[in-house]
């Protein structure tokens, strides 16, 4: 098991730098790669060709990017823990999520509707142009409870029980996910073994981020409202954590979105308590903020329990 000062540190780093702007990042590499053999998917008619080549992608990218993580560990000799530290908080998200959402709350706060809708275009699929202040609000709330598993705490959980590899596979696992793992023409077939990968891995992890949402928010309903509405998504994971999310703020998430001019009508999550306005999306920054460092605390706490035994 890792080293918890490792775990900690890696952490605490990623709180205090984020990812800064402009620097280089390995989910960038990893994008890249899919996207060359996504390519080469777009001549592929063959059903099964595409079903194949989706699951050796699905499979060899992760354990490349495992294999590279060990490597360089490996070639830092006795400086590997200060390698899984660096290496490590490149790969955590906790604070970056936060800064993409946080300026969608700068823009609403203002007063700029159209620079609320612009910002939150970067980090949702949805259209934006037409949503209200409460729709923008909505979509930052959506935001930072879907990644608050797949970009916060299942990193973390990865990198826990199996060190920086788990971690760089479980992050390439993820891009492949967002990148192709889709229901939709064309990923149906090519993307399938991505999604299903992902789904495995964070399935774990988003019941515990549920828990993690309960205990740094203080709330009863958090737990009650991811085991109502838990189920109702499509994802075996995602209802559980935007649900908790939703009980914790005492607001509904979900509903109708449109893609493309298309609206499709989702699930809702939560009960309708509070109006979704810029202070309730403050606060659920807040909340996401907490969810991070309880995740860290929690971590290097229990491993540092392990290590004791």
């Amino acid at each position: 098991m890792l080293n918890p000062f490792v775990f900690g540190g890696a952490g605490l780093l990623d709180e205090l730098l984020g990812d800064p702007e402009g620097w280089p990042h390995p989910v960038r590499a990893f994008g890249w790669v899919i996207a060359r053999i996504d390519q080469a998917r777009s001549r592929i008619g063959s059903v099964w060709t595409l079903r194949i080549l989706g699951l050796v992608l699905a499979l060899g990218l992760p354990l490349a990017a495992a294999a590279f993580a060990a490597g360089v560990v490996g070639l830092c000799g006795p400086w590997g823990r200060l390698a899984e530290l660096v290496l490590g908080a490149w790969m955590l998200a906790g604070r970056s999520l936060r800064t993409a959402v946080r300026s969608v709350a700068e823009a609403l706060d203002a007063g700029d509707l159209v620079r609320a809708r612009q910002a939150v275009a970067r980090v949702v699929g949805r259209d934006t142009a037409g949503l209200d202040e409460d729709g923008v609000v909505r979509a930052g709330l959506e935001t930072l409870a879907e990644s608050l598993c797949d970009g916060v705490v299942a990193p973390l959980f990865w990198f826990a029980l199996g060190g920086l590899p788990a971690l760089w596979a479980f992050k390439a696992v993820s891009t492949l996910d967002s990148m192709v793992g889709h229901r939709e023409a064309p990923w149906t077939h090519f993307g399938w073994a991505s999604a299903r990968l992902d789904d495995l891995m964070n399935l774990v992890p988003a019941r515990i981020c549920a828990l993690l949402i309960a205990a740094a928010a203080g709330s009863v309903p958090a737990l009650r409202l991811a085991w109502r509405d838990g189920g109702r998504t499509a994802s075996p994971n995602a209802g559980w954590v935007e649900a908790a999310f939703a009980g914790a703020l005492g607001v509904e998430l979900g509903g109708t979105n449109a893609y493309d001019g298309v609206a499709k009508e989702g699930p809702r999550l939560g009960d309708p308590r509070r109006p979704r306005d810029p202070a309730l999306l403050r606060e659920g920054l807040r909340l996401a903020g907490r969810v991070n460092r309880v995740a860290i605390l929690m971590g290097t706490l229990t491993m540092g329990a392990i290590h004791v035994l």
